[in-house]
């Protein structure tokens, strides 16, 4: 029925805002912005420094971006430039112990609202959620 495909697809998209603004005000309570978390999240899944362009990569924006967001996240004292080993012209970003606890924090108020999430939901109904978002995607 194409009105109540509508309708599933209006549900869908107020769902997905109503997340986005749950995690950002998670997040808020932690000091931080989704963008932040995201840059972060990223270094501390590589393990060690990155060069910017490979953020702006793993990031899926342009490299003048992730340079503004580093300096923020640099002035937070959560992140420190450092020089490439074998380019000096590369700049590498590398998580400070401050940023490693502040996405620690921000791993864990994202987590709290995905459990919040997942507890209204039978689990059944999670498993059919999960299949229709993975044929949307």
């Amino acid at each position: 029925d194409p009105q109540k495909l509508e309708q599933g697809m209006l549900a869908l998209l107020g769902a997905a805002r109503n997340i986005q603004e749950r995690v950002e005000r998670a997040l808020e309570g932690v000091g931080l912005s989704a963008a932040k978390f995201q840059a972060l999240d990223q270094l501390a899944k590589a393990g060690g420094p990155l060069a910017l362009s490979e953020l702006a990569g793993c990031l899926k924006c342009v490299r003048s971006n992730v340079t503004q967001l580093v300096d923020r996240l640099e002035a937070d004292g959560l992140v420190k430039r450092t020089a490439h080993p074998e380019d000096r012209r590369a700049i590498q970003a590398l998580l400070t112990p401050l940023g490693a606890e502040r996405h620690s924090a921000g791993a864990a108020a994202v987590r709290d609202v995905q459990l919040d999430l997942a507890s209204r939901l039978d689990p059944r109904d999670g498993e059919v959620l999960l299949k229709a978002l993975t044929a949307l995607c």
